[in-house]
């Protein structure tokens, strides 16, 4: 039996998102941590007292999404079997870097913030994402070439994420609901991530990673894929290369859903916040237990649920 460890991206961040996971002792060293690189603010008590603006700000929700990943992580480490499969959407991806034993857990929230710090100083005010599901790959191409705009992540079941100017993506979403797109809704995220506008801060992150501490391979026989094109990493250098890439390319993550797959992925979990990667999974394969931590109501029902599943 194989589980698949998902790595959830921005823009599902919630005041409950630390519900299961903020009082795990395992991970209170990660909240105090994440807290020094919040300007002294507990990640737990920030999504709590704080607007929905400021947890989809950029710096912001890529340490508290990361937090979350590694806190559930490390709170169910006694539950996860060796030689699982970690698969990270977005900033998710140095997430699962961090899950799967590549970075250190602290030391991958400080990647984190030094990753949106280079990506808020690449972009240009205004930049973001807009969702379109139900148009072919060749129409949004079209559309993307059309006004000046890039896919940025490439979900199954004809669902794109097209980054660009303010302008563009209004544009796009326009032109879209005209072809009679079924869904085309803003993204809550304040940069055009994985595409080509942010090629300077693909550079600066390389730079960054450079003097990341990587241990590969990873402990526990597990594999962690990378966005870009759904293969195992197989060296720290290329893994590493490839991680800086993902900022300004498109992230593949139908080929990484795919992989799991191909792998003999029999369990998907979800590490939140969020539940939308482990809908996507049941999506395209029913049949495979898929949930997310925001499905359960505690810890030892995600421990129950991964016994029942995986044999244990």
């Amino acid at each position: 039996m194989t589980l698949a460890i998902l790595c959830a991206g921005q823009g599902r961040q919630h005041r409950d998102m630390f519900a299961l996971t903020g009082d795990a002792p395992e991970a209170a060293h990660l909240f105090a941590h994440a807290a020094t690189l919040l300007s002294g603010r507990d990640p737990r008590d920030l999504v709590r007292s704080e607007t929905d603006e400021a947890l989809h700000r950029n710096r912001a929700g890529q340490i508290l999404c990361t937090v979350q990943a590694l806190a559930a992580a490390v709170a169910l480490e006694a539950s996860i079997p060796k030689g699982v499969i970690v698969a990270g959407y977005s900033v998710g991806e140095v997430a699962a870097w961090g899950v799967g034993g590549l970075f250190k857990p602290q030391d991958t929230l400080d990647i984190v913030a030094r990753r949106a710090e280079a990506m808020d100083a690449a972009t240009c005010r205004g930049d973001g994402l807009v969702f379109v599901r139900g148009l072919s790959r060749g129409d949004v191409d079209r559309l993307c070439e059309r006004y000046d705009a890039a896919i940025a992540i490439v979900n199954p079941g004809d669902a794109f994420l097209i980054g660009g100017s303010r302008e563009a993506l209004n544009g796009i979403a326009a032109a879209a609901r005209a072809m009679h797109g079924p869904r085309v809704v803003d993204v809550p995220v304040e940069v055009a991530s994985h595409t080509p506008r942010l090629a300077e801060a693909s550079t600066e992150f390389r730079d960054i990673l450079r003097s990341a501490s990587v241990a590969f391979p990873p402990a526990g026989g597990g594999r962690v894929l990378s966005g870009i094109d759904g293969a195992s990493i197989a060296s720290a250098e290329a893994g590493l290369d490839k991680l800086a890439a993902q900022i300004s390319q498109t992230v593949q993550w139908e080929s990484c859903l795919q992989a799991c797959l191909e792998a003999g992925t029999t369990a998907f979990l979800e590490l939140g916040p969020g539940h939308a990667l482990s809908a996507m999974v049941r999506g395209i394969r029913p049949d495979l237990p898929a949930h997310s931590l925001d499905d359960f109501r505690s810890l030892q029902g995600v421990r129950a649920w991964l016994a029942q599943h995986l044999g244990d």
